[in-house]
């Protein structure tokens, strides 16, 4: 029998010895590898701060001491030591453990936060709140994989400075990263700590020198902390954090599990908020994970264990704009490409490899991207900023007023739009077409399949005196549906004999809109259906076309209010076209996480649900209609 089971609770760890704790960390990274292998997840991120979340754990008492992870992807080890050993095998599949914190699991999570630079914000409140209540109770933020990138946590650091009697220990885990290396002048900073060949000799041959006398013990270590300011000052750079005025414990290897104890204990006996700065490796333990350049298994799909090789994707939304923006980025050398920390996973690797200078990776700073793009526009470049479309939500603002408000000719491409799935409640990329719509002038593309990105995506790029938007959802892209015939810039994917309902199928709901077309063909039903290509703002085209329907059907994976059905409503209802309009989208509400397609059919977006929608609705139509028959005739 391991360890891990007899832990079912966090205290349950003060039991161990240094070797049982050893062969502990051990056996948890031989689970997370084996449960990455088959369910996917955030492997290299959990993998790197196994003995950090052990010496948390050891040091403060979950649930009383609040634990705030930020990013919240690297709670793995965190459910492991806190319950949940026992169902870790169904981490992100339907009905098991969520791949980011959940209140809903277990009392040892408060924030559900898998959006990065947010946890220190949450902290300092939590802390707060505790010291105005009087209570005796330690808030621990874990921040890293490159959340220190954002403007937001450098707020929250400003007001944590200036709350003394927070009792607020911040856990910096410095890996170096985030997907790919951290980028940014922060960056160098903590790497100069990281790496300074000086720095890390005489640290290390002051603590051997000191450990060696005989009965000194745990003496030598407050010795080296206590001579460790001046080491810092004589052959590294200041410290940053004890620049804005907070305690300062480190760098620490976030891999020694004692060294890790003896600092956190140390924080914890300090008046105020405190800074305790760990090196940790991502992948730590599994050779494939370390080995891996692009971002030592960040968040891998399904792997062979012994390999680490992924089991084969194919080819996906995502690798058709790769090539399209290399494709473009040769024909236009104005065009420059922007991501937040995620240059692999949007796509952007092959144009930074061709066009390096034309390539700016902000790190995780959405509102600086939208913004550093429109200086960009304003200068004569066309900016590509291409980021999951629900980390878009942090920059609206800026799309509204740094973009939109001055006319800047800037691409967003939002990759992961939609229902994501796996990933849960805040990864859903749904909430942007109804955002979107509150932009004047902005113009945004929805295409059906890959050769509609290609067509798309120039079109976008071609358009320099206002925003314009570009999105698809996660995975492969279906086969491609031409068009039967074209009406003002609409593609028009079916037309039966009879008008009867007009299909209006936005982006990649256009492979659900034709077999729901068939379905309703074969009861008797004629359906015209379309794909506006741009859906915002709404097509003139569909304002005919719905006049000669008897009913209007849209569909869309994004939320109901305020999305693209009820702008093709208000636009009907304007002109005065009296054709019932039906919408369907994602009901407002967060979404558990499940795959793509079950969560479709759980709200009501597969094509039989949709289709008996119709079906009844038609039926009511004709009930209608008859009734009215019978008044004239009566």
């Amino acid at each position: 029998m391991g360890h891990l089971e007899s832990i079912t609770a966090p205290e349950h760890l003060r039991d161990l010895s240094s070797a049982e704790l050893t062969e502990l960390a051990a056996e948890i990274r031989d689970v997370l590898v084996a449960t990455c292998a088959r369910t996917g997840g955030h492997l290299g991120p959990n993998l790197g701060v196994v003995e950090l979340t052990l010496a948390i754990h050891r040091t403060f008492a979950s649930p009383r001491d609040r634990v705030v992870f930020d990013t919240g992807h690297q709670t793995y080890v965190h459910k492991l030591l806190t319950g949940r050993a026992a169902a870790f095998d169904s981490l992100r599949q339907e009905g098991g453990l969520s791949g980011y914190p959940s209140a809903a699991e277990s009392p040892h999570d408060i924030v559900e936060n898998s959006h990065a630079s947010t946890a220190l914000s949450y902290a300092d409140g939590l802390a707060k709140a505790y010291a105005l209540q009087g209570a005796d109770r330690h808030v621990v933020a874990v921040i890293g994989d490159g959340a220190l990138t954002g403007g937001m946590a450098w707020e929250a650091l400003n007001n944590i400075a200036i709350a003394p009697n927070s009792r607020l220990v911040i856990v910096v885990n410095d890996n170096g990263r985030s997907y790919t290396p951290t980028i940014g002048g922060l960056a160098t900073a903590l790497t100069a700590l990281r790496t300074s060949p000086r720095y890390e000799n005489v640290l290390d041959l002051v603590k051997r020198r000191l450990t060696a006398v005989p009965g000194v013990g745990p003496a030598a270590y407050d010795a080296l902390h206590a001579i460790k300011k001046g080491l810092k000052d004589a052959i590294a750079p200041q410290g940053l954090f004890e620049d804005l005025g907070l305690k300062y414990v480190g760098p620490v290897d976030g891999h020694d599990l004692e060294a890790l104890e003896h600092a956190l204990a140390q924080a914890k006996r300090f008046d105020g908020p405190v800074i305790v700065h760990a090196l940790t490796n991502k992948g730590q333990g599994y050779d494939a994970a370390l080995r891996h350049e692009a971002d030592q298994f960040h968040a891998p799909g399904p792997f062979d264990v012994g390999t680490g090789v992924e089991k084969p994707k194919g080819r996906g939304w995502t690798d058709v704009f790769s090539e399209e923006v290399v494709r473009l980025g040769e024909q236009r050398p104005d065009l420059v490409g922007i991501t937040a920390a995620m240059l692999h996973p949007v796509g952007l690797q092959a144009f930074a490899e061709r066009f390096p200078d034309r390539t700016f990776d902000v790190g995780i700073a959405e509102q600086h991207a939208a913004t550093s793009a429109a200086g960009l526009a304003l200068a004569g470049m066309h900016p590509v900023v291409a980021v999951y479309a629900t980390f878009l939500n942090r920059a609206f603002d800026q799309v509204l007023m740094d973009v939109a408000l001055h006319r800047c000719g800037v691409t967003f491409v939002l990759d992961r739009s939609g229902v994501t799935g796996d990933d849960g409640a805040s990864h859903n990329g749904m909430w942007d077409m109804s955002m979107l719509q509150l932009v004047p002038g902005l113009r945004l593309a929805a295409p059906r399949d890959a050769t509609r990105l290609a067509e798309l995506l120039a079109e976008a790029v071609d358009v320099d005196d206002a925003p314009t938007v570009v999105r698809y959802p996660k995975g492969p892209p279906p086969a491609d549906i031409p068009a039967v015939e074209h009406v003002d810039g609409v593609d028009v994917l079916h037309r039966s004999a009879s008008q009867d309902v007009l299909l209006v199928a936005v982006g990649a709901m256009a492979t659900t809109a034709m077999d729901v077309a068939a379905r309703l063909e074969a009861q008797g039903i004629g359906v015209t259906v379309v794909d506006p290509r741009w859906v915002i703002p709404v097509a003139p085209a569909l304002i005919d076309l719905a006049r000669d329907h008897r009913l209007v059907v849209s569909v869309e994976d994004n939320g109901r209010q305020g999305g693209c059905g009820a702008s093709l409503l208000s636009a009907l209802n304007d002109a005065r076209v009296t054709t019932p309009v039906r919408v369907h989208g994602i009901p407002q509400e967060f979404l558990a996480h499940a795959k793509r397609a079950a969560i479709l059919e759980q709200v009501g977006l597969d094509a039989q649900t949709l289709a008996r929608a119709c079906v009844e609705e038609m039926t009511a139509l004709a009930d209608h209609s008859r009734l009215l028959d019978v008044d004239r005739t009566g």
